[in-house]
């Protein structure tokens, strides 16, 4: 799920995972989604920290209700669990992967390139390279080796450590939305594809930011304008009906293979 976000943003992609035969889980942040967006206000350590932290308690607590645990696919290795993340779900799935936040670099890259990669450099006190650089503490490690594979729908890449990507060892899928400018492609999704050793990138032609999302019923907006706008000539429906495909394919291919 997206900084900010809901449960309910990926309908479709998650009904199709679920008519695939996948347990699908979906969470809402605490102190990180549409009603409550303290986490990041409090520490960006905290953000960058707990929100894998949470995803890992959503997959204990399925992994131990009484109604799923026993029909939860298992092979030699273990449960077999997989994770889709977008926009901070996006970090949140290469974290629990393996990937390392350090804080210092998003204070580098804002440095840099904040006039091309505003809207993330602007976002909270992750764009505040001395406030960022300031509170940010030592993050401690948030992998989870029970997720098997990960798919990063426009993912915050910046944060990362470059030896962290590049240890990481499980099948990887990240799409890049052609024009999205929340999350500059070259910073971030093509950044993760490149740095992750095997990880698949799939360009989404003419596509935003919010392309992975089901379209909301009622304006919201953001800092790149309302969720439910897409560029002109970009079929929302089709693609999310595109990746209900590829999605539980891929997920496929790693699991039964």
């Amino acid at each position: 799920m997206r900084h900010g976000g809901t449960e309910l943003g990926q309908n479709s992609l998650a009904e199709a995972l679920a008519r695939d035969g996948y347990l699908v889980a979906a969470l809402r942040h605490p102190g990180d989604n549409w009603q409550d967006s303290s986490l990041l206000s409090k520490s960006p350590t905290r953000f960058f920290t707990e929100r894998p932290q949470q995803a890992s308690r959503v997959i204990d607590a399925v992994l131990q209700d009484p109604d799923w645990k026993d029909r939860i696919a298992k092979d030699e290795k273990g449960p077999i669990v997989g994770a889709v993340g977008h926009s901070a779900g996006g970090y949140t799935v290469l974290a629990l992967a393996g990937g390392r936040p350090d804080l210092g670099l998003i204070r580098a890259h804002c440095d840099a390139h904040r006039a091309e990669d505003p809207i993330f450099c602007g976002m909270g006190k992750t764009g505040q390279p001395r406030a960022a650089a300031s509170t940010a503490q030592p993050i401690p490690a948030i992998s989870d080796a029970r997720v098997r594979a990960v798919v990063a729908l426009s993912p915050v890449g910046v944060v990362f450590t470059a030896d962290s990507l590049s240890a990481i060892a499980i099948p990887t899928l990240v799409y890049e939305p052609e024009l999205d400018r929340f999350l500059v492609p070259r910073f971030h999704a093509e950044r993760v594809a490149r740095d992750v050793p095997g990880a698949q990138l799939r360009r989404v032609p003419n596509a935003w930011h919010f392309a992975f999302m089901d379209t909301p019923n009622m304006p919201i907006e953001t800092p790149d304008g309302d969720i439910r706008s897409d560029p002109p000539g970009f079929d929302r429906q089709a693609f999310l009906k595109q990746i209900g495909e590829e999605v539980p394919a891929f997920f496929d291919r790693v699991f039964r293979n």
